[in-house]
């Protein structure tokens, strides 16, 4: 399942900010996605994410995204980092 890689990953980028600015840079091996977020969040960094080629995978909640980070609140997006 998705979230044992969040939760294996080094390094994340939670948050929509953080995670763009991340795979701009060319740092995300991939990018985690809620499906219960606000595509009017999400849908510009997944366009990048498709432009830059990194992967995307949908998850079922931000609830589920959030624990897996290790944060009490929900996540709508969240970046594994290349470090």
């Amino acid at each position: 399942m998705s979230y044992e890689k969040v939760m294996q990953a080094k390094k994340l980028s939670v948050g929509t900010k953080e995670a763009t600015r991340t795979v701009e840079a060319g740092k995300a091996l991939e990018v985690f996605v809620a499906k219960d977020a606000d595509p009017r969040i999400t849908s510009k960094l997944v366009n990048l994410c498709k432009r830059m080629n990194v992967p995307v995978t949908y998850v079922d909640s931000m609830k589920q995204l959030g624990k897996a980070c290790g944060i009490d609140v929900g996540a709508s997006v969240v970046a594994a980092v290349n470090e």
